[in-house]
């Protein structure tokens, strides 16, 4: 079995006006993502996802470019199986060969950031391609799962503090949701205000519901730390990206100036930024998103390193189906893994992409069974909204 083909999109999906909302990431309009397809010489055909903007709207066209004109060349041929090799060779670049005989990386300049996007999507794909290979699904290739089912958190939250309460219980009513995420930070201004929120949320909600909220990092480490203290009795779930990801040693210092667990890394790339975040005690909960941090592959690693630091594991999965489900088996096989994210905006990526119907039951979402990763992309669908690049 050879890799025959491979060929990404820019995919663009509008967005309602009536189901569009706005955040520090502005209005958001669309849903975009890069969408990979990799096809071997036997017929079997993979899908991954890379992302290079942590909102669900964003610029993919340097991605796609980079996929389909300087990744996808170095695949063709290769055989498909070879997930971990394929993985080193795109991140060591022209150095691939030496790194492997010398037995440790020697990464390209570019390492982080799109480069990795890059290898996400394609590791997704891989792994893809390995499930329908064999007959099984991706979770019984990394270690079985734990569960056939996992808790889900409804991931949302953008009303004022007037409307929160209602719109997080209408989240709860949907689908049954124990825990909800609500967005906070900058697009309300001072920190008080996005604390009078949050203690509308709970009075709405009671004691029963866990609240997660999320600054997207957006806050100064000095704000941030009046915001922990402003919510010190609201009994909050996690507190995640306070700070901008590339300051670690503040978010160390807002996790050590209260109570709340913080949750960090949608923003990080690759085992190496989650070891530093694990050795600075600057986080909780890890949350890799496996369209950006290195794929499947990377994600189980950094789920072992959050283990090993006796941490939790909850990756960031709003995103696309490909991301979505590859989050999915690697949670059912991770050990530290404990709730999935299960976005509550407008996500035509996930719903619309396939054709299985994606949905939480009773504040859970099911495993895939299938073999791969567990879905079928609608060609149509793709086809209608995928951008030239």
């Amino acid at each position: 079995m050879r890799i025959k083909a491979v060929q990404a999109w820019w995919v663009r999906v509008p967005i309602e006006a009536a189901r569009q909302h706005r955040s520090d990431f502005g209005q958001v309009k669309t849903f975009d993502a890069a969408i990979l397809r990799i096809e071997t010489n036997d017929g079997l055909v993979g899908w991954g996802e890379g992302k290079n903007a942590a909102g669900s709207a964003g610029s993919y066209g340097a991605l796609v470019h980079m996929l389909n004109h300087e990744v996808g060349p170095q695949l063709i041929g290769r055989d498909p199986a070879d997930i971990a090799i394929i993985w080193e060779m795109l991140y060591n670049g022209s150095r691939h060969e030496m790194a492997a005989r010398e037995g440790h990386a020697m990464p390209q300049i570019a390492r982080r950031g799109m480069s990795v996007a890059a290898i996400s999507a394609v590791d997704i794909a891989l792994w893809d391609i390995l499930g329908k290979s064999l007959g099984q699904p991706v979770w019984r290739l990394i270690g079985g799962r734990k569960t056939d089912r996992l808790p889900a958190y409804a991931s949302g939250g953008w009303a004022d503090a007037d409307g929160i309460g209602e719109q997080l219980r209408s989240y709860i009513d949907r689908g049954g949701f124990r825990a909800v995420k609500m967005r906070v930070g900058a697009m309300d201004g001072a920190p008080q205000v996005s604390a009078g929120r949050v203690r509308a949320a709970r009075e709405a909600l009671g004691p029963e519901i866990d609240i997660m909220v999320d600054a997207h990092g957006t806050y100064t480490v000095a704000d941030a730390r009046r915001f922990v203290h402003m919510v010190a009795d609201q009994n909050l779930a996690w507190f995640e990206e306070p700070v901008i990801a590339d300051d670690k040693a503040g978010m160390a210092e807002v996790r050590a100036s209260g109570a709340v667990p913080i949750a960090a890394g949608e923003s990080e790339a690759t085992r190496y930024a989650f070891r530093d975040l694990a050795v600075a005690k600057a986080a909780d909960v890890f949350q890799p998103d496996p369209a950006f941090c290195g794929g499947i592959s990377e994600a189980l690693r950094i789920g072992t390193i959050a283990s090993a630091f006796n941490l939790r594991f909850a990756p960031h999965l709003w995103a696309g189906a490909p991301c979505f489900f590859a989050g999915l088996h690697v949670c059912a096989a991770a050990p530290a893994s404990f709730i999935v994210e299960y976005s509550l905006g407008a996500n035509p990526m996930i719903h619309d992409l396939v054709e299985e119907t994606v949905e939480a039951r009773d504040g859970m979402v099911a495993i895939p069974e299938k073999p791969g990763l567990g879905f079928t992309v609608s060609e149509k669908f793709l086809e209608a909204h995928a951008q030239r690049c």
